[in-house]
């Protein structure tokens, strides 16, 4: 028999069956109705949603999907999401997860890129999907098409434990996003460092989520709490009255989200704590998160001595380092100290730009040892290859090791999935997709901290659903603060003077 410790090559449909057929009954909650599955209502099982999945993959079929071919998802942003990745993946089909943020000019880049794949899209993307001339026509799957299809059985079919068997992408900000592609094998080193995980939940209770599914931690996370019998509960939504809602309803035992998700939630979890009560775990995905946020959901969880892990990686590697912190940790905690890496499955070193090891307390290159490192970008095997240095892969980030071997991250870079360096990029990116927004400036805020400096375009208002929706998935952010456009100092020339502005709010 094996022991949920082992490692195991991760084959997305193979785990969904094997958690069903073992724990049949055991419910997962949703807080919207799934558009892909809208037969399971609000509240399903492993065992059903099971059934509805292999559906999916025989209607997939006879609309011509075939082991070895690629389907882009493409769609809104709900667990449905990941249950159709399950279903191609029953096919030997590779799911290709693709933000619905991103513009028909990137999915046609995509299209060439990965031959003329398959695209499934929703009411969500179904314009931006009209909009790509060079897809063929028979290859683009609107949900209505699936859902009407025939469904005759086929055969389960399988991949290579080292072919490429699922890709996710960068996040594309400073640029047409590079697709990271993942094995069988390589996601079951990342779902043994998260099962190492889970064994610190005493109890196999209620554990809720709001993730995006494209990110290639959503897979991992779903996957291991399903081999391990976990109730789920998907949240779909972020704003507060809905988190409040099916917190304060289901009262879960554990929370994800991504940083900016928890800074958007910092509010709540002070003005009405028991929205927390029952959590006793928080955990942050992929990257560093300030304490001030941190405590405020500590403080209102009423379980004994509740835990915030934080995690910092990277979608190419993985999650890499984690650090556990209690509100007395807090007190006297250094926001740069990220902790260690997980024994025999992840480390770090601090190293010179070519390579070469640093000593400790000495700042340099950031680099990561995962077992679970991605395999390569689709067609850009080259921009892969300038970060590896053997079995080591070279994050971009900037940091130095301490003599316990704790992490400390000193150079923020802003985004962790895309090697931003660049915060006029990520400007940019913002004023791009929120119309509502004259100027976004961000600078070094508290702790150094990435703090958004934001002016509304006269006569429209802020709106912070549209702001945390954009940012849900980048690493951490502070709380937008909101200013005039004239309020903000810029030179003659209309440059922001962003040590001035700095010194400003540093003075209050």
């Amino acid at each position: 028999m094996k022991n949920i410790l082992d490692y195991q090559p991760l084959n997305l449909y193979t785990n969904y069956k094997e958690a069903a057929e073992k724990t049949p009954t055991i419910p997962i909650i949703f807080d919207e109705t799934l558009p892909a599955f809208a037969s399971l209502g609000s509240e399903t099982t492993y065992k059903e949603s099971h059934d509805k999945i292999l559906k999916r993959a025989y209607q997939l079929a006879h609309l011509g999907v075939k082991k070895g071919d690629k389907i882009i998802l493409y769609k809104s942003p709900k667990f449905d999401t990941y249950l159709l990745a399950v279903a191609a993946s029953f096919l030997g089909a590779i799911p290709v997860m693709v933000s619905y943020h991103l513009p028909p000019e990137t999915i046609s880049v995509f299209v060439e890129r990965l031959e003329d794949p398959f695209i499934l899209f929703d009411d969500m993307t179904e314009d931006n999907v009209k909009a790509v001339r060079n897809s063929s026509h028979d290859k683009k799957i609107s949900l209505d098409i699936l859902l009407n299809a025939s469904a005759q059985p086929v055969s389960q079919e399988e991949l290579g434990k080292d072919d490429i068997a699922y890709m996710t992408h960068t996040s594309g900000t400073t640029g047409i996003p590079k697709l990271i592609c993942h094995s069988y094998r390589s996601m079951g080193w990342r779902t043994k460092w998260q099962r190492e995980i889970f064994t610190h939940i005493s109890k196999k209770e209620l554990v809720a989520f709001h993730i995006s599914p494209v990110h290639s931690r959503f897979n991992i996370g779903v996957s291991s709490l399903m081999s391990m019998g976990f109730p789920m509960m998907p949240l779909a939504s972020a704003t507060p009255q809905q988190v409040e809602d099916m917190l304060t309803t289901h009262q879960p035992i554990a929370l994800e989200t991504h940083p900016n998700n928890f800074v958007q939630w910092a509010r709540l979890a002070k003005e009405k704590p028991h929205v927390f009560t029952s959590i006793k775990c928080y955990h942050s995905t992929f990257d560093a998160i300030n304490n001030a946020t941190m405590l405020a959901f500590l403080n209102a969880s009423k379980e004994n001595d509740p835990i915030f892990l934080q995690v910092y990686g990277q979608s190419e590697c993985g999650p890499m380092i984690l650090r556990s912190h209690t509100i007395e940790s807090l007190k006297d905690s250094d926001a740069r100290d990220m902790g260690v890496g997980l024994e025999g499955l992840t480390k770090a070193r601090i190293t010179d730009e070519n390579g070469t090891l640093l000593p400790v307390m000495t700042d340099g290159h950031i680099q990561f040892l995962s077992k679970g490192r991605a395999l390569t970008y689709y067609k850009e095997d080259a921009r892969f290859e300038e970060n590896v240095y053997g079995k080591w892969w070279d994050s971009g980030d900037y940091g130095m090791m301490d003599e316990r071997g704790h992490l400390y991250l000193k150079d923020r870079q802003v985004d962790l999935i895309e090697n931003i360096d660049s915060t006029l990029a990520l400007e940019d990116y913002l004023l791009d997709a929120l119309d509502f927004l004259e100027e976004v400036v961000i600078v070094r805020g508290k702790d150094n901290s990435p703090q958004p400096v934001l002016a509304v375009v006269p006569g429209k208002e802020m709106d912070w659903n549209a702001w945390w929706m954009q940012v849900a998935d980048l690493p951490h952010l502070n709380e937008p603060i909101i200013k005039t456009f004239d309020e903000i100092p810029h030179t003659a020339t209309m440059k922001v003077q962003r040590l001035l502005l700095e010194k400003w709010l540093k003075e209050g």
